[in-house]
């Protein structure tokens, strides 16, 4: 095996060494450690340069291993904290969430589970939330978002999680009213993110931008919670009845934070 130039510039070094500590304690006269000197200078100088190169170089890879090992730590801590950054975000998110629907005094109208949306299914007009019978949760309970606006009830309940039959499910029908008129009728999903407020009397006064909102009536909802508004009337000379589309006022795509009535039986069971 072939020695390095490493190797060899070390055991020239040390053969220097030794041949100038034996010049110095001997007797040899100083025209000969003179001529030694004048001719080993160049070599030893240049020897010795490559040597502090070696040198240098092992340093510089020693402090460059030191340096990796600070940006990996950098680089960790700088990932924990937008972590933590991320998380508080969403902290705050809920919180506004929750200060805002205790703002308008649903607290005291209700009592209230908050829940995350976790997946959407909008072609059955429903979706899946993180809360299930481990979080209080039950089938049929009322589902609202802060500004007390309705989003449908409980289907089915699991263990850990719930689905949300949203209020443009054609499987729902709930009465209703126009706001501030005694104008009734029954709201009716009607799929696709659609539902309409029908069965109203052909004479009664409704117009567009009307706000309905829900009644006691039937026991499946509380009263005076926000539907949506009257978007579009129709109206027919044959039918005794005119119905209206009725426009949310909340978009179903961005659901993210919701609240369950959880004592809406105790509260029906009242009226």
């Amino acid at each position: 095996m072939k020695n390095s130039p490493k190797l060899k510039t070390g055991i020239i070094l040390i053969f220097l060494t030794a041949l100038l500590f034996f010049l110095n304690f001997t007797a040899f006269s100083k025209e000969i450690k003179n001529f030694f000197y004048l001719f080993s200078a160049p070599l030893q100088k240049n020897l010795w340069e490559a040597a502090d190169s070696v040198s240098d170089f092992f340093e510089t890879v020693c402090k460059m291993n030191i340096l990796k090992k600070e940006n990996e730590q950098l680089k960790f801590e700088k990932e924990a904290l937008l972590g933590e950054i991320a998380f508080l975000k969403e902290l705050r998110k809920e919180n506004e969430k929750l200060r805002e629907a205790l703002k308008i005094g649903l607290e005291k109208e209700f009592q209230l589970i908050e829940a995350r949306v976790i997946s959407k299914d909008f072609s059955q007009d429903s979706i899946l939330i993180n809360k299930g019978l481990k979080g209080g949760i039950f089938e049929g309970a009322v589902v609202i978002i802060s500004q007390k606006l309705l989003l449908g009830k409980i289907g089915e309940v699991y263990e850990n999680f719930s689905e949300v039959i949203l209020i443009s499910n054609e499987e729902i029908s709930f009465d209703a009213k126009i706001s501030d008129k005694e104008v009734y009728g029954v709201v009716r999903g009607e799929g696709n993110s659609e539902f309409y407020f029908g069965l109203i009397p052909k004479e009664a006064d409704v117009s567009e931008g009307e706000l309905v909102i829900t009644t006691p009536l039937g026991g499946i909802f509380p009263g005076g919670l926000l539907v949506g508004e009257v978007e579009e009337i129709e109206k027919s000379d044959v039918e005794p009845f005119q119905k209206t589309k009725i426009k949310p006022l909340f978009d179903f795509r961005e659901l993210d934070i919701l609240f369950i009535i959880s004592n809406f039986k105790e509260f029906s069971s009242d009226k």
